[in-house]
């Protein structure tokens, strides 16, 4: 006898039907999965009887033959055990029921029955109703992160009686129902604020234009002068993630498995900072079966390196057209998958191999040479794309026995989220156009209007810091955020000036 049962896999951030064709007959006993599984859906093989039995169900001593179609698509994960499960009893005579059509069926099998979570429920659960049908069976514990799908119904179960249960309606199981509005709200907390660091208003200053503008930026200082304090706490000044952009994160993070339990949502930007010894397909995603990397689990945050010239040269340079398009292509013999990335980079670097180069308090032991060898790591096309390069000093003393509290997060940030607004009313008519960062070079010329006092300032700064075509372009868009923050409508002298001061890197102050 044949049963077939839907679920679903994902394939890059999106998911897909999987038709799972059971076969049951009287032949030799055997038990074949065949659609290109991989070892961890061939291992059903073992957990699927075991579970059966332990659930006081009889497993067929028969020949069975399980398809997973489309067949040219290879198989991955443990979310096929519970459908297979109800594949078999219901190939076998053991359940009746006409809901199967109308349901996707996911869930990972322990030997007792019972059933642990899977991952990429938000997109199964989103396919689901582009699809048009009634809803999912899967774990409890992904129950409310499927139900922040509206319109579908979602049954979170603990185990194979249960779910055939739901199919049977045996049993009074209801449909899960959150309020996604409210859960979103909920979870928008930040335990660290600004106000905790003393001095570096300079910096403060540089951090509040980056993230009112989207911009990249890069910290240069001694260890010990507060750039990993300072990155950490960037995500508590940028604008509130919409309920969209919650979404879009709260997918990539699902497929990856990076999801905390009983969380249905990100609704925090996220803040990655990778070790210097990541790989680059760690970092940009990859895989025989491609999975997001850490810049698209950045994605609508912020992906922080630390220690910037440790980090392998071929590791950064590999970010370089992700940082231009928001996006990653990864491309295998079989197939091309991709990843969204807009995400907003944050560095920090020490200006020496010794960390004191510049420092007040402590010797340089470096040469020139050592110096830069040192900063010659970082390529001179990826500084390009770095829109503010700010010193960080070391605080001094007396600045850090001082009692007063710094600036809160909350009020740096009602002044980004103003600026922010002007932005998406400048750009509402370009599709994909959020915050100055975003603009490409065509649209300066419309958004970014400069007097000819202003061109002459740009011109000789360009002429002396020796500047790229990409470096004046960044420079622009930096002045329109500061003029933004202003509320400044055309970009003055002092916006662009303060622009060229985010670029220390270009004016070598390093080498002299």
């Amino acid at each position: 006898m044949l049963a077939t049962i839907k679920s679903a896999a994902t394939y890059g951030v999106d998911a897909y039907l999987v038709h799972i064709e059971t076969n049951v007959e009287n032949n030799i006993p055997n038990f074949f999965i065949v659609g290109l599984p991989d070892n961890s859906v061939k291992e059903s093989r073992e957990r699927v009887p075991t579970a059966i039995k332990n659930s006081g169900y009889i497993f067929p001593n028969k020949k069975i033959t399980v398809n997973l179609a489309p067949a040219d698509i290879k198989k991955e994960g443990s979310a096929y055990d519970l459908p297979i499960a109800i594949g078999l009893l219901k190939a076998s005579g053991q359940i009746k029921t006409n809901k199967l059509e109308k349901f996707i069926i996911v869930g990972e099998l322990a030997l007792d029955g019972s059933l642990r979570t899977v991952h990429g429920v938000l997109p199964i659960a989103m396919e689901i109703k582009n699809l048009g049908l009634q809803g999912i069976i899967l774990p409890k514990e992904n129950a409310k992160e499927a139900a922040m799908v509206e319109g579908i119904e979602v049954y979170g179960v603990e185990s194979i009686k249960e779910a055939i249960s739901v199919l049977e309606e045996t049993n009074e199981i209801k449909s899960t129902k959150v309020n996604p509005n409210e859960l979103f709200l909920q979870t928008q907390e930040n335990k660290i604020d600004f106000a905790e660091v003393k001095g570096q208003e300079n910096v403060k200053r540089a951090l509040e234009v980056s993230a009112a503008g989207g911009h990249n930026i890069i910290m240069i200082g001694p260890p010990g002068s507060g750039k990993t304090m300072l990155a950490r706490r960037i995500p508590t000044i940028l604008p509130p993630m919409t309920f969209d952009e919650s979404l879009e994160t709260t997918k990539i993070h699902s497929i990856a498995g990076m999801l905390p339990a009983n969380q249905a949502l990100v609704a925090v930007r996220p803040f990655r900072s990778p070790h210097h010894t990541i790989s680059d397909s760690a970092l940009v995603g990859g895989g025989s079966i491609p999975r997001p990397g850490e810049i698209s689990l950045s994605h609508h945050g912020v992906l922080f390196l630390d220690e910037l010239p440790e980090f392998d040269r071929s590791v950064l340079e590999v970010m370089r057209q992700p940082l231009e398009d928001g996006k990653v292509l990864i491309s295998r013999s079989k197939l091309s998958l991709e990843f969204p990335c807009n995400f907003m980079l944050v560095c920090a670097m020490n200006p020496c191999p010794c960390g004191n180069f510049g420092n007040k308090n402590k010797d340089c032991n470096c040469s020139p040479m050592q110096i830069n060898k040192y900063m010659g790591k970082i390529s001179g096309p990826l500084l390009d794309r770095i829109d503010i390069h700010i010193e960080v000093p070391a605080v001094d003393v007396s600045e850090l026995s001082q009692k007063k509290v710094g600036e809160s997060s909350f009020n740096i940030r009602s002044r980004v989220i103003k600026a922010r607004e002007i932005q998406l009313s400048r750009f509402k008519k370009l599709k994909g156009k959020f915050c100055n960062s975003d603009m490409a070079s065509s649209e300066l010329k419309e958004f970014c209007k400069i007097d000819e006092s202003g061109e002459e300032l740009l011109k000789m700064a360009i002429s002396k810091l020796g500047l790229s075509a990409r470096a004046y372009d960044r420079i622009i868009k930096v002045a329109r955020t500061i003029a933004d923050l202003s509320n400044s409508e055309n970009i003055k002298n002092e916006h662009l000036s303060e622009a060229i001061q985010y670029r220390s890197l270009d004016r070598n102050l390093w080498f002299s």
